[in-house]
């Protein structure tokens, strides 16, 4: 028998994501350009959402800009970040190094000289190092919707996927599959700027048709496939919940813009 959906489970989620809409951090753009930077990310966006000023301790995320080498005083700020525990991606204008100190190579985006900057690689550095926790600045931010969307759909996908290959109990893993779809799209919605409260909820899961097919076609899949059937039950939740996942951005995507025309003047 197939384990349940706890409503209130449900619901705290709801509240979750509300919590998480508060967070007004900004993304801190320092060192070399960082006011041209500071423009490219504010774009179509709230603007107190970037900032050059300020200490690096109530920043969301510290984006640092070196020319090159880095310098002592550039090292001083990546190592305040560190001991606040901010997270950093480090934007590199004046060379290919990417030996910066107290930031890992995967998160320094190299720009090249005479094009400008990176912004979307930028912004797929920055999704990466905060993960759900961008959701509120996508909000704010149109710029990073996008990447922080992609990152999303990918992180709920992959562990779906490997929640669907590892129950071998047909309908066991169908609550947390779901769940985790709920989770997504409440993410999703969050990053759009669409706020759905508990009447709202069931019309869009039911829209977004949540949770529907998986189970039928899981448990196909390991009574036709005995053997193999567990990575066909993966390959399933996986593309199952990416699909669901580009639904949610379209719908929420046309939501938003729908509430921005009704707002505009």
């Amino acid at each position: 028998m197939a384990a349940k959906l706890n409503p209130w489970v449900v619901w705290g989620l709801v509240k979750e994501l509300r919590v998480a809409a508060e967070d007004t951090r900004p993304i801190q753009v320092s060192g070399v350009l960082a006011s041209q930077l500071e423009q490219e990310l504010a774009r179509g966006g709230t603007p107190a959402s970037v900032r050059t000023a300020g200490r690096v301790e109530g920043a969301a995320v510290l984006v640092r800009v070196l020319g090159g080498a880095p310098t002592e005083e550039d090292e001083q700020e990546l190592r305040e970040a560190k001991r606040a525990k901010v997270p950093v991606v480090a934007v590199q204008t004046g060379s290919d190094v990417l030996d910066v100190p107290y930031v890992l190579a995967t998160d320094v985006v190299l720009c090249k000289p005479g094009v400008g900057f990176p912004v979307a690689e930028i912004a797929a550095a920055i999704s990466a190092r905060l993960g759900e926790g961008g959701t509120a600045l996508a909000a704010r931010l149109p710029v990073l919707r996008e990447q922080v969307c992609d990152g999303l759909i990918e992180r709920f996908a992959r562990q779906n996927g490997i929640v669907g290959a590892a129950f071998f109990i047909p309908g066991t893993d169908f609550a947390v599959l779901t769940l985790n779809q709920i989770r997504l799209v409440l993410r999703l919605a969050a990053a759009h700027g669409v706020e759905i409260d508990q009447n709202r909820l069931p019309e869009v899961l039911a829209t977004l048709g949540v949770g529907f097919g998986l189970r039928a076609l899981a448990r196909q899949a390991l009574g036709v496939i005995p053997i193999a059937g567990w990575i066909v039950k993966g390959g399933i939740a996986y593309g199952g919940t990416r699909a669901v996942g580009e639904a949610a951005r379209r719908y929420f995507a046309a939501q938003a813009a729908t509430t921005f025309q009704h707002l505009a003047p």
